[in-house]
C-alpha cells in the first residue's frame, strides 16, 4: 500500500475542508449567531472542521508508517503537525465557548501555516543518531500542541484588536494592528513565491566552504544573497547581489536567508496590490465585520488559551527538552539557540500570567501581550530554524 501517497492527499484534502470550513465560518459573522453556533453555517463549519482534521490525523498515520517514525523530525512535518495543533486546539476552544468567529481566523492561520510547511523538502529521510528517540515524539508533539494552544490565545487577541483598536484616526496602535497582519501577509507571499518558482524550475548551484568542507547547495529562488564566500557553479542563472555574514553558520544559511528576503518582497507586494484595492489599512476594512463579536469573551478566550497551553508548553518544551537534552548530550541545559528561546517564550507565557492575575492586566493590554507571544513563537520556529546555528539546525 502507498501510505506516502495516502498521506499527501489526506494533508491535501484537509486543506481543502479547512478552507470550505473557513467560508462557512464567514457566513455566521453578519448575523446575530457570530459569538454561538445556533446558525446553520456555523454547524456545517464545526462538522466539515472536524472532518478536516480526521483527515490530517490519516495524514500524519500514514506518514508515520512510511517512514516508521513520528513525523516531527524535520520542517515540513514539524509546521504540519503544529497547523494540525491550532486545529485541534480551536475544535477544544469552540465547543467551551461557541465562537464561531474565532474560526474564521484560526483556521487560515492554520492554513498558511500548513502552505508554509509544503514549501520544504516533504521527502522521508532517515533519522539523524541525535532523533533516534522515543523522546522525538514525546518532546517534538508536546512542545508543538502548547505552542498551537497558545496560538489561539494570539487569534482571540488578534480579533480583539481588530475590534477594539479606534481605525477612524492613525496612531501607534493601528500602525503595530497593520504591522502584524501585513506578517501574515508574509507568510502568505512565502508560499506564493516559493511555488511560482517551483512550477518554473528554477534551480541555481553554489559552492563554499562549511565546517564540514566544501558544501553544494540548491538555489530554488534567484540569489539576492549568495553564501558567503561562495562560488555559483551555474553560471546562466542570476549573480548574488551580496554574500551573506560570515557568522551566518545556520545549515544552508545563506540560502535560508535569500528566501526569507523573497518572502518580504512578495509580501510587500501583495500587501500593496491588497491596500490599492480595498482602498484602506487591512484592519479598517475587517473591523466593521466583527462589531458583533463580544470583546469580554474574546478577553476571556484569550486568557484561557494561556492558561491551558502554558503547562502543556512546560511540559515539553522545558521539562521534557531537558531530559532528552540530558539523555542525548550529557547536559541538561546549553547555551544553544533553540534553548535560549524556548526559553525566552516561557518567561514571556509567565509574565502575561502574572500580570493578567496579579496586576489585572485585562482587554487590549492583554490582547497585546498575546499577539507578542506569538511573535515570539513564530520567530523560534522560523527564524531560529533558518537563521541560527546550533544543535536543532537539522530541523
Amino acid at each position: 500500500m502507498d501510505y506516502l501517497g495516502i498521506s499527501s492527499t489526506m494533508l491535501y484534502t484537509a486543506f481543502i475542508l479547512y478552507l470550505i470550513a473557513t467560508f462557512f465560518f464567514g457566513a455566521t459573522i453578519k448575523g446575530k449567531n457570530a459569538e454561538n453556533d445556533k446558525s446553520t453555517a456555523g454547524k456545517i463549519a464545526i462538522t466539515i472542521t472536524i472532518i478536516g482534521f480526521l483527515a490530517q490525523v490519516v495524514y500524519f498515520i500514514t506518514r508515520w508508517i512510511a517512514s516508521a517514525h513520528a513525523p516531527v523530525s524535520n520542517l515540513f512535518e514539524f509546521m504540519t503537525f503544529f497547523g494540525m495543533g491550532i486545529v485541534l486546539a480551536f475544535i477544544i476552544i469552540y465547543f467551551i465557548y461557541r465562537l464561531n468567529i474565532l474560526g474564521l481566523f484560526a483556521l487560515p492561520i492554520a492554513m498558511i501555516i500548513i502552505a508554509y510547511a509544503s514549501m520544504f523538502p516533504t521527502e522521508i529521510a532517515p533519522l539523524v543518531p541525535s532523533l533516534q528517540s522515543h523522546w522525538l515524539y514525546i518532546h517534538v508533539t508536546t512542545v508543538s500542541l502548547g505552542e498551537a494552544i497558545l496560538s489561539i490565545s494570539f487569534v482571540a487577541g488578534l480579533i480583539y484588536l481588530i475590534r477594539q483598536v479606534d481605525q477612524s484616526v492613525r496612531s501607534k496602535r493601528t500602525t503595530w494592528l497593520e504591522i502584524i497582519l501585513f506578517s501574515l501577509v508574509i507568510l502568505v507571499g512565502f508560499s506564493v513565491i516559493t511555488t511560482a518558482f517551483n512550477v518554473a524550475g528554477y534551480n541555481a548551484q553554489f559552492e563554499y566552504n562549511g565546517e564540514q568542507g566544501t558544501i553544494t547547495t540548491d538555489y530554488h529562488l534567484p540569489a539576492i544573497v549568495g553564501p558567503n564566500e561562495g562560488t555559483l557553479l551555474t553560471g546562466e542563472r542570476m549573480e548574488p547581489w551580496f554574500e551573506a555574514p560570515a557568522w551566518m553558520h545556520g545549515v544552508d544559511a545563506a540560502r535560508k536567508f535569500n528566501t526569507i528576503i523573497w518572502s518580504v518582497f512578495t509580501g510587500l507586494v501583495i500587501y500593496g496590490l491588497i491596500r490599492l484595492i480595498i482602498r484602506k489599512r487591512i484592519g479598517a476594512a475587517i473591523q466593521p465585520l466583527l462589531k458583533n463579536a463580544k470583546p469580554d469573551l474574546l478577553d476571556e478566550v484569550s486568557y484561557r488559551a494561556v492558561a491551558i497551553g502554558f503547562p502543556v508548553f512546560t511540559l515539553g518544551g522545558i521539562i521534557f527538552a531537558s531530559i532528552w537534552a540530558q539523555i542525548a548530550w550529557d547536559r541538561f541545559w546549553g547555551w544553544d539557540p533553540k534553548e535560549v528561546w524556548a526559553l525566552v517564550t516561557w518567561f514571556f507565557y509567565a509574565a502575561f500570567l502574572h500580570l493578567r492575575l496579579s496586576r489585572g492586566w485585562h482587554g487590549e493590554r492583554s490582547a497585546w501581550l498575546a499577539v507578542g507571544g506569538f511573535a515570539i513563537i513564530m520567530f523560534n520556529l522560523l527564524a531560529v530554524n533558518l537563521i541560527l546555528a546550533g544543535l536543532h539546525s537539522y530541523a
